[in-house]
């Protein structure tokens, strides 16, 4: 009995308070979103009616909030996002509250009884209207923080086009080196046949003169000939 009442009991009051607490954790959130479910007409009526006066206020506000939340606060897609960065959800819609951002002081007394993480709908709805009075300018803004690996994915299609194109010069290159070898022999080849022409009329130039110089020592011998033929004709007369 003294066991029961030392070691199994207590270890049962824990478990139930365990569950007990959970159990009005979470019939405490379903009250505050069932709350604000039934908010939310009137949290949109009055955020048109005031998002003019709302909207430098809140430029300020998203301007000092860290990045993480700003990629958030544009990208409501994470419900993780908000337990990583609890800290930051909870300073900025204390932020709104403060300047009577259309539902958010509701949102604010909310995390304060359950936390954030459990509150994901009614903050992203927060959140949905301040993206609609940021600039163009904060809208740029997300869209280099929120996709960092586009960047790195077009640098190396870019990179590889450049190696691409850097080929196709070294093949270019390599194939007009190779025409040009080819087309060096020919030159060569003519300059070649040019010295063997010139040797061929330097040796047929002796000939000709040589048969020049016959033909004249022929006409020469003749000339001195005739007239002692003709003497010799000329007593048989």
């Amino acid at each position: 009995m003294d066991y029961w009442k030392s070691k199994v009991l207590p270890k049962i009051k824990v478990v139930f308070a365990k569950g007990g607490v959970g159990g009005g954790k979470k019939a405490a959130t379903a009250e505050l979103l069932k709350s604000f479910d039934e908010s939310k007409e009137g949290i949109n009526g009055e955020f048109d009616e005031k998002k003019a006066g709302l909207q430098p206020k809140v430029v300020e506000i998203y301007e000092a909030a860290p990045a993480p939340l700003k990629v958030l606060i544009k990208d409501r897609t994470k419900v993780s996002g908000i337990k990583k960065n609890s800290a930051a959800v909870i300073k900025f819609v204390e932020d709104l509250a403060n300047i009577e951002f259309p539902g958010a002081k509701q949102v604010s007394e909310g995390i304060g009884k359950v936390g954030p993480a459990l509150l994901s709908g009614p903050i992203f709805a927060t959140f949905e209207k301040v993206s609609k009075l940021l600039p163009a300018a904060a809208d740029d803004e997300e869209v280099e923080v929120v996709k960092p690996k586009e960047a790195p994915a077009a640098a190396a299609e870019e990179e590889k086009k450049e190696e691409a194109a850097g080929e196709e010069k070294k093949e270019e290159a390599a194939a007009e080196e190779k025409v040009e070898q080819e087309e060096a022999p020919a030159p060569a080849a003519a300059a070649v046949a040019a010295v063997v022409e010139s040797a061929a009329a330097a040796a047929a130039e002796p000939a000709a003169v040589k048969e020049e110089s016959a033909v004249a020592a022929a006409a020469a011998t003749t000339a001195e000939t005739a007239p002692a033929k003709a003497e010799e004709e000329a007593p048989k007369a």
